[in-house]
């Protein structure tokens, strides 16, 4: 129907004007039973916020979507376009969309009035219909409702008591759409009861005028928990009107975390970049642990901005290794992880605030770990443990592949396949590794590690140019669980003996 122009054409068609709310709920239906994807990009909230916010949606609700950072709530907030129309008509030239059929605004009024079935229509996209506002202190009753235009007045030779001369704010220009506010507690209460009347009377009135204008508006707003303490919050009467409060949360498997990763990150880059599976699970494990760690704020969250970031900054890290060598591909390594940290100490508020080595103490910490994590199931544990992987019950789809003695527990294992390595660096060989070391030598100083690669085909499914960084896990692993020891000194990382490193480390304090 884009071809009419007109109001007169448009009475001729069958047209019929209906709430925002009802074409919301009618397009969510539509969809529901053509079983389209309704959220595109939106992964780990499929059985759990997603139905909710469709109960919100069919039920004509204005709705919050409360959680902490990171967790999609904008990019629900904005995917609900896809529920307005193609296209809807509009007066043109009006400043709040007016339906030509039911005009609201004085302009519209008139437009009819003067032009009758010649009143000029033109057709609204559903991205016309959206707005957005993050909340801030310094907004004002201005920019959400309005106020008077006395430059307007002036230039048009009004009257200050005409309707004409008003500015409209955000909501009436949302009129027939979608109005969200981002970050709803930073809005001062005063502001928040400007709000009001929008959502009980659907109403909204503008300084002193003696008009009411009955603007149609599906209200969203987002909301994180930290902010109902630390920055303000949403006052009683106005959370008292929003008819759905649905919580969003982080992903809740490895799985789900990685695969958002993998989505929002840029990946695409001038050379041929590969991460093993085991040093891409560390990427994302770093943030599962920050979120469970005692020295980071949870009240704050670990935002999935801190995997995308850190996962940015690894491949970049490989990248540039690839241009200074100029080599066509570039493999990651264990000793590429620590180009993350940034990306942490950047994202991850702790617990109690320090000085800004605490972050990167308590950020390479969480490497540390995470690495061990990944070592531990695919590797016997040095102390004596199982891999995890190998026990009854698998973690985050490992295999079943030996079961648990007797007593229920893990059995003990052969700690001797260690004894060559350890053995090794005992005679006082060290191994350097750098992230700008070429590939050859890369995996010449690893290759000298006696049954160290024999160890890492044994224990992990490898391509060969997966075995050399997985005999550095190996020897992390190792360095992790304290059965060798680890210098690092200008980007380079050295492993030794753990006993020898205490001695060394005794003779320096004795001489200092």
């Amino acid at each position: 129907m884009k071809d009419v122009t007109t109001l007169g054409a448009l009475r001729a068609t069958d047209y019929r004007p209906q709430p925002v709310k009802e074409e919301v709920r009618t397009n969510a239906i539509r969809l529901l039973r053509e079983g389209t994807e309704l959220f595109p990009g939106i992964i780990g909230y499929e059985q759990t916020v997603l139905p909710e916010l469709m109960n919100a949606l069919l039920s004509r609700h204005d709705l919050i979507l409360l959680g902490l950072r990171g967790q999609a709530k904008t990019r629900i907030v904005r995917g609900l376009v896809r529920f307005l129309d193609p296209a809807v008509p509009a007066i043109a030239g009006s400043p709040i969309h007016d339906d030509p059929v039911r005009p609201i605004s004085a302009f519209g009024r008139r437009m009819v009035r003067e032009a009758g079935e010649d009143t000029p229509i033109v057709w609204l996209a559903p991205e016309d219909r959206f707005q957005e506002k993050l909340a801030t202190p310094d907004v004002t009753i201005a920019d959400l409702i309005g106020d008077v235009d006395p430059i307007k007045a002036a230039r048009e030779g009004k009257s200050l008591d005409d309707e004409e001369v008003i500015q409209y704010g955000l909501v009436p220009r949302s009129h027939r759409g979608i109005f969200a506010i981002n970050e709803l507690p930073d809005l001062a209460p005063r502001i928040q009861v400007g709000l009001l009347n929008i959502m009980e009377e659907k109403d909204v009135q503008i300084r002193g005028f003696p008009v009411r204008m009955p603007v149609d508006v599906l209200m969203v707003f987002t909301a994180n928990p930290e902010d109902y303490t630390n920055r303000g919050s949403i006052i009683t009467p106005l959370k008292d009107r929003i008819d759905s409060q649905i919580h969003t949360h982080y992903p809740s498997s490895l799985q789900e975390a990685m695969r958002i990763t993998e989505q929002e990150a840029w990946t695409q880059r001038g050379v041929h970049l590969q991460i093993p599976t085991f040093l891409r699970r560390v990427v994302d494990e770093v943030v599962f642990l920050a979120r469970e760690s005692e020295f980071v704020d949870q009240s704050s969250g670990v935002s999935a901005r801190v995997a995308i970031s850190a996962y940015e900054n690894l491949l970049s890290n490989l990248e540039r290794r690839a241009l200074l060598l100029r080599e066509s591909r570039a493999v990651a390594r264990v000793c590429d992880l620590p180009a993350m940290v940034p990306a942490l100490t950047g994202k991850i508020e702790l617990a109690y605030e320090g000085e800004q080595e605490g972050a990167l103490a308590v950020c390479r910490d969480l490497l540390g770990k995470a690495v061990r994590k990944v070592f531990l199931e695919h590797f016997p544990d040095p102390k004596g443990a199982e891999p995890k992987r190998r026990r009854g019950r698998a973690e985050q789809g490992g295999s079943h592949d030996a079961d648990p003695d007797e007593r229920g527990g893990p059995r003990e294992v052969d700690q001797s396949i260690y004894a060559p390595i350890t053995s090794f660096f005992a005679a006082g060989s060290r191994v350097e590794v750098s992230d700008l070391q070429p590939e050859s030598a890369y995996r010449a100083q690893l290759a000298a590690v006696p049954g160290l690669e024999a160890l890492a085909r044994k224990h992990m499914q490898l391509h060969d140019d997966e075995v050399a960084p997985a005999m550095e896990l190996v020897l992390e692993g190792l360095y992790q669980g304290s059965f060798v020891a680890k210098e690092n000194l200008d980007r380079s990382t050295f492993y030794s003996d753990m006993l020898m490193r205490m001695f060394e480390g005794m003779g320096k304090a004795k001489r200092s």
